[in-house]
């Protein structure tokens, strides 16, 4: 699958849920925003013949937390999702360096090729950042009106990770293992 493709499937039900809930309020984004997550998990499975874990994670928050905030009529739940997503993410790889398993390993391991010290320390950042994002959806969603919130959610959050992500970037090309060969000279 393009990564063009990849970002439409993965971005796509965020900016959905921001532009409905721009237009008809928290229910209706909500209920949008479930049926474009589903419609995201589906079409990933057929481009791909697989789901990510991470997908399937999300959706399954966003199916029982928007439904929750839609049998009740309570924005709360749908609020309340991104701190304990974020939470579960940080006790996932937290937990897996408890029992010395390396989570982002086995996610990104395929894609590159770095010292298990490298994974534990990366683990160790992520685990923080997730814990760092759950503590400032806490503090945006209490403080700042539901429609400040949802750009947050759909902006805010993206661009953070992004910039996360970008700034972890130096530190895994420093330690990336060379997977070129050696040329030697011959002196024939």
């Amino acid at each position: 699958m393009s990564q063009m493709r990849k970002q439409i499937l993965e971005l796509g039900p965020l900016v959905v849920f921001f532009l409905t809930n721009w237009k008809f309020g928290i229910f209706y984004g909500t209920a949008v925003f479930m049926v474009a997550t589903a419609i995201s998990l589906v079409a990933t499975y057929m481009l791909t013949g697989k789901i990510a874990k991470f997908l399937l994670a999300s959706a399954i928050f966003v199916g029982i937390f928007g439904g929750l905030t839609l049998y009740l009529h309570n924005d709360f739940f749908i609020k309340i999702k991104v701190t304990l997503a974020n939470l579960l993410f940080a006790g996932a790889l937290f937990g897996g360096l408890y029992f010395k398993r390396l989570f982002i390993k086995d996610i990104m391991g395929q894609a590159m090729e770095l010292p298990d010290a490298v994974w534990k320390s990366l683990t160790l950042r992520w685990g923080g950042f997730f814990l760092a994002m759950a503590a400032l959806n806490e503090y945006v969603w209490r403080t700042y009106s539901t429609d400040t919130w949802v750009s947050f959610k759909a902006f805010g959050l993206m661009g953070l990770t992004f910039l996360f992500a970008l700034a972890n970037a130096p530190f895994m090309a420093k330690h990336m293992k060379d997977e070129t060969p050696e040329k030697t000279s011959s002196a024939d």
